[in-house]
Parts: structure tokens; sequence; C-alpha cells
């Protein structure tokens, strides 16, 4: 069995983008509206972000 990889979407990379530049953000300044729940719990957006990314790239169509 092997694992066919495809390159993600476009709307998977930007959304996998968007997580991991807001929980980055969130070490240096404070972020309005989602800032409060982001820096709360940074680990599960950015490992969100990358699993958004993962699936982009496991399954086609993503």
């Amino acid at each position: 069995m092997r694992l066919k990889l495809t390159p993600p979407g476009f709307p998977i990379f930007l959304l996998s983008l968007v997580l991991a530049l807001a929980a980055i953000a969130t070490l240096y300044t404070r972020v309005p509206f989602v800032g409060h729940y982001v820096s709360t719990h940074r680990f599960w957006v950015l490992a969100a972000a990358y699993a958004a990314l993962m699936a982009g790239v496991l399954f086609e169509g993503l």
C-alpha cells in the first residue's frame, strides 16, 4: 500500500497559515477578538493548523 501525497488546495493552505500566524502573533502582541482564546489554547491552535495542512496533503481534493 502506497500513499499518494498531493499538494494542499489554496483554501486549506490559507486556513493553516492564518491559524499558525494567529498562534505565533499572540506570543508577541495582543490580538483583538480571538486573541484571548488563541493565547489560552496556543498549542492546540498551532496543532490544528498543522493537522489541516496534513489533511490537505493526505486527502486528494482538499
